[in-house]
């Protein structure tokens, strides 16, 4: 007996142990670039050279200056598809949860497919779309905003549509029935209990747009035209003939920026609730 219990203390101990380093070679795996990426921004070289010289903050007043007009791009376009892929997914969300169709499979994998797509296919396939319709239509398509809203409402509003549905897999539809048993009409029933119910889910939907559209890089890459370049393909145009600190500065005060948004948004919406 007390053998077997010895056996069953070290066997504990041992999957503890393992447990313990695995966290903490993830730890080290996730921590480890972002503090040489802080360290980075703040070299005081145009080359980056280590040791350096000095170190200094110049790299972060130089954003704005440097990167102005695709920022602007990135911000409107993380707009546009935050508020497309809300529009499309929370209504996809409420129909797929709530009710029961012919063909509601099919609907399901339809609006979930984009996920399995490579970005880059996305974006080569929405510009020949562009193409063939400017083309026969004679509008100009290509060279505007609108290509690159198409194409990140594809991988935005999946994101938008599962956690939509996981809010509404965790709130039971008796609230629902019983509203809609006491005369209230399918729309008032839709406004006034089953949105406050997914309200969690709406809300971590909307960040996830804007973050995934903010930072996307492959699906952007074929959709950019003069005048039109997002901060994702502006950083990487910029680093063909420049290797100073100005790009891990803008990685630090994105990181930044998003860290404070979700902090945030786990203060007041509690986005882990959504998928217990």
């Amino acid at each position: 007996m007390s053998s077997a219990r010895g056996g069953d203390g070290i066997a504990r101990m041992t999957e503890r142990a393992t447990m313990l380093g695995l966290v903490a070679c993830g730890t080290v795996l996730i921590f480890v670039p972002l503090v040489l990426t802080l360290y980075l921004s703040v070299f005081d070289e145009q080359l980056i050279m280590f040791p350096p010289r000095g170190y200094t903050l110049r790299w972060y007043l130089a954003i704005i200056p440097q990167f102005a007009g695709p920022l602007l791009t990135s911000i409107e376009l993380a707009t546009a598809s935050m508020a497309g892929s809300l529009l499309l997914g929370v209504p996809a969300g409420i129909g797929l949860a709530r009710y029961r169709f012919r063909g509601r499979g099919i609907v399901s994998t339809l609006l979930l497919a984009p996920l399995t797509v490579p970005g880059i296919a996305l974006g080569l396939a929405i510009y020949c779309f562009a193409v063939l319709i400017e083309e026969n239509a004679g509008l100009p398509v290509s060279s505007s905003i609108w290509p690159m809203v198409g194409a990140h409402l594809l991988i935005t509003t999946p994101w938008v549509i599962r956690l939509c549905l996981a809010a509404l897999t965790n709130h039971e539809r008796d609230t629902e029935e019983a509203a809609a048993s006491l005369g209230a009409r399918p729309v008032t029933v839709i406004w006034r209990v089953t949105l406050p119910a997914m309200r969690q889910g709406i809300i971590a939907g909307a960040l996830f747009a804007f973050i995934f559209s903010f930072g996307n890089l492959e699906t952007t890459l074929f959709l950019v035209s003069p005048g039109l370049t997002t901060l994702p393909i502006a950083l990487l145009n910029y680093l063909e003939y420049h290797i100073d600190p100005l790009v891990a500065a803008v990685a630090v005060a994105q990181m930044v920026l998003v860290g404070a948004v979700l902090l945030l948004l786990d203060r007041y919406v509690k986005p882990g609730t959504i998928v217990q």
